[in-house]
């Protein structure tokens, strides 16, 4: 005969009297009836369960969403509980839920990894600070009074502080503070200089130019520093256009050359 659960509730809010029920789901093995069971149990205190994730609404996740992982939580709790130890299901499923819920934001809502410890630190001067906010008028609390009141040590409350601000990131398009023609954070952040990418090569050329001989380092520097054309090259130095050609020609295959044998390419 299938055990009902009973809605008699005990004093405790969403705390149907599910007893004798998980009695009778550890016993019967696998199959349609312990199916049919676990479900009635999950639905029965599936209200304290969306009271729980009632608690962290406002923390940048819907509360359909919050009541969808506290309901994994209660089936895990359901599904792990032995009713063989003594303890109410309630004092047993509360700690999954909560943490199962806790666990969500640590995995999907901080932007950036941020190593479990910090998480941790953020957490406890979090509720520091909302707890002494009620007893101290018209400032924020101090570190000290802060890692007295979390028995943190400064360091760690400074760490939390900063984590505090740091769970989600900044848009890069974000209007800065205090502007007002729209200045955002890109702008104020710098570019790699595209000549950084020539530094190496002159510096690669540079004792290969000067073994060149001095008509040769001549022909180069009209050419590609002073951009003289190979015709005005070769009206200065009297020789033929031709000529010119094929000196820079020759120039740069033998620095090219070099330069590869050195680097090893």
């Amino acid at each position: 005969m299938p055990t009902s659960v009973s809605a008699k509730h005990h004093p405790h809010d969403d705390a149907p009297d599910t007893a004798e029920a998980f009695r009778r789901l550890a016993e019967l093995p696998p199959g349609p009836e312990r199916d049919a069971l676990r479900g009635r149990l999950v639905e029965a205190w599936l209200p304290m369960a969306d009271r729980l994730a009632g608690r962290f609404r406002n923390r940048g996740e819907t509360l359909d969403d919050l009541r969808q992982v506290a309901a994994l939580g209660l089936v895990k709790a359901v599904d792990r509980y032995d009713p063989g130890l003594g303890n109410a299901f309630e004092s047993y499923a509360v700690p999954t839920i909560t943490g199962e819920i806790k666990r969500h934001f640590r995995d999907h809502m901080w932007t950036l990894h941020v190593p479990r410890r910090v998480q941790d630190l953020r957490n406890r001067v979090r509720y520091a600070v909302q707890d002494l906010s009620q007893t101290i008028p018209g400032r924020g609390p101090t570190v000290p009074e802060i890692a007295a009141h979390a028995s943190m040590s400064a360091d760690e409350v400074l760490t939390g502080l900063e984590a505090l601000e740091s769970f989600t990131a900044l848009s890069l398009d974000a209007e800065l503070p205090g502007s007002e023609d729209g200045y955002s954070l890109a702008d104020a952040l710098g570019s790699a200089d595209p000549a950084l990418d020539t530094v190496v090569d002159r510096e690669s050329v540079k004792p290969r130019l000067a073994a060149l001989s001095e008509r040769e380092r001549t022909i180069l520097y009209m050419r590609f520093f002073a951009d003289m054309t190979q015709s005005r090259i070769a009206e200065q130095l009297g020789i033929s256009q031709m000529h010119v050609s094929r000196l820079i020609s020759r120039c740069c295959g033998r620095l090219r050359e070099q330069i590869m044998r050195d680097t090893g390419a």
